[in-house]
Formats: C-alpha cells, sequence, structure tokens
C-alpha cells in the first residue's frame, strides 16, 4: 500500500464514516410514510448485518465516480448508501448455511449466528427492497429519469444476470468444475457486477455521455476482476485475523478460482495489468481521476 496516498486513505475512511451515518439514520425506529410498523428484532437484524464495519468500498466508488463528473451532496450519498444495503444483503444470504455456512463476518458472528436463519433470511430480503426505495424515493433528489435509470441499473446488476446469477452458479460450480472462461463469468456476476454498477453509477447521476457511462462500466469490470482476484489470493495467503472471516474455504471445498489454476506468481502479474487497464480507462478524466486511479491500485494491493 506504500502507493497510496494519506488523503487517499483519509478520504477512504471519511466516506465510509459517511455512508455508516446515513445507514444508522435510515435504520431507525422511525416510520417513513407508507410504511405500518418496523418490527424492532428484524431491523436490529439488518443493522448487525449492515452496521458491522468495512471498508464501504463500493459506496466509495459510488461517491468518488460521480465527484469526478462533479456531482456531490445527499443524493450522490443516498444513492451509495442503496448500493452499500444491497451489497450487504448479499453478505447476510451468503453466510447462510444453505449458501457459505459462515459463522463470522467483519470479526463479528454473522447475522443467522447473531440471530437466527430467519432473521437472517428477512434482514436480507428487508435490505434488498429497501435499496430501491432509498433511490426511488423523493429524498433522493436527483431528475426522475435519473433514478428510473438508477433502479434499473442496479437491478440488473443484483439480479439474475447479475450477483444473484453469479452466486448459482458459484454454487454450481461445487459439482460442476467451471474452465476458465466459466471462472471469470461466474466471477464478472457474482462480485464484479455491483462493483461495476458502482462506477457507472457517478455517470449515470450526472447524466454524462454514453461514452463517459460506457467508460466507467468498462473501469469497472475492470477493477471488479481484480476485486476478486485480490480475494481469492488473500484466501490463499492471509490469516482469519487480518480478514475478519475464515480463509482457506475455496481450497478445502476444492473450489475452482483463477488462483487454484494458475497460482500466485500468475495471479499477482493478473492484478498489476488489471490496474494499467483501469488506470488507462481513466486517461481521457485527467486529474480529476486521480482518486479513483488510487482506488484501482487499493483494490489489487489490499491486505484485507
Amino acid at each position: 500500500m506504500e502507493n497510496l496516498s494519506d488523503d487517499f486513505v483519509h478520504s477512504l475512511n471519511r466516506r465510509a464514516l459517511e455512508v455508516e451515518t446515513m445507514l444508522a439514520g435510515m435504520l431507525d425506529m422511525r416510520l417513513r410514510t407508507g410504511e405500518i410498523a418496523r418490527p424492532q428484532r428484524l431491523l436490529a437484524a439488518m443493522r448487525h448485518g449492515v452496521l458491522n464495519g468495512g471498508k464501504r468500498l463500493r459506496p466509495f466508488l459510488v461517491i468518488e465516480s460521480a465527484a469526478m463528473f462533479g456531482k456531490t451532496g445527499e443524493p450522490v450519498l443516498r444513492v451509495a448508501a442503496a448500493l452499500e444495503c444491497i451489497h450487504c444483503y448479499s453478505l447476510v444470504h451468503d453466510d447462510l448455511p444453505a449458501m457459505d455456512n459462515d459463522d463470522m463476518r467483519r470479526g463479528q458472528p454473522t447475522v443467522h449466528r447473531a440471530f437466527d436463519e430467519a432473521a437472517a433470511i428477512l434482514a436480507g430480503d428487508g435490505l434488498l427492497t429497501y435499496a430501491f426505495d432509498i433511490i426511488a424515493s423523493d429524498g433522493t433528489d436527483l431528475a426522475p429519469h435519473v433514478r428510473v435509470q438508477l433502479v434499473a441499473a442496479l437491478a440488473r446488476a443484483a439480479g439474475i444476470g447479475g450477483m444473484v446469477g453469479g452466486q448459482a452458479f458459484d454454487l454450481m460450480a461445487e459439482t460442476d468444475k467451471p474452465d476458465e472462461a466459466g471462472i471469470i463469468t461466474l466471477q464478472a456476476m457474482k462480485t464484479g457486477a455491483l462493483i461495476r454498477f458502482a462506477c457507472e453509477a457517478g455517470a449515470i447521476i450526472a447524466n454524462a455521455p454514453r461514452e463517459d457511462r460506457e467508460r466507467m462500466a468498462e473501469f469497472g469490470s475492470a477493477i471488479g476482476l481484480a476485486f476478486q482476484l485480490a480475494d481469492d489470493l488473500l484466501d490463499v495467503t492471509a490469516d482469519a485475523s487480518a480478514m475478519g472471516k475464515a480463509t482457506g474455504k475455496d481450497a478445502q471445498a476444492g473450489k475452482a478460482t483463477l488462483v487454484a489454476l494458475h497460482g500466485i506468481d500468475w495471479t499477482r502479474k493478473q492484478l498489476a495489468g488489471l490496474v494499467k487497464q483501469a488506470e488507462s480507462l481513466l486517461e481521457p478524466f485527467g486529474e480529476d481521476a486521480a482518486t479513483l486511479k488510487q482506488a484501482a491500485r487499493f483494490i489489487a494491493e489490499r491486505q484485507s
């Protein structure tokens, strides 16, 4: 991480705090228009799944991609918080016994361990639904057509052709081992789709030209693959205390990953290549893209 500036680390931490604060306010007991009641235990389970630390990388990418196009403020922060609700719902459900069967997440008991499986399922359902509530509501003060585009893009990224479909492929891969192309497709969906959305969202919020939106989506795809490669590498090289969750599970389960297929050295070379690709995609934006370029390096070089 020696190439990362103190300003970048400070910015990452500051954005995480902003998102955490917004999510804490959204997940309180106050009723919103149209709601009948907020069950206290369900809300506690949702808060446990969301307000448990984490780097808030996906919201950070939303905020910084929007800032690159000159858009800042509460509407951007709300879109970032909505994306984090989707991400955290996926983690709550992924941790369930029927999926990855994990006991720890970010150094704390997973939701189904802290509460029970039914509470974890409902907490995930609640977070998924609330994400679209946040973006669609008038509180997210963006033009209606922009909100519609954000809802549609996030639904595609999170759904059958994105994250959920990727999780389905991941479960199938336990018995039907995919080849290299299959692994890349799986990872582009399960992990990469939300990161791609995070980067594209800034361009959508700013009503940027289609060319810029497509360029940011391509940037998101590159760093999304880098994120998964780094994650698979850490599963092999890091210890559980650093990761805040169990490690070595991919190898134990015989899961097909690019690290298992090609080895550690190959993976590190690929990560370096993906960072270069990501940085070159941002060249047209000049100095305005400096933070996102550092984000690409952070994703590839992270230690937890």
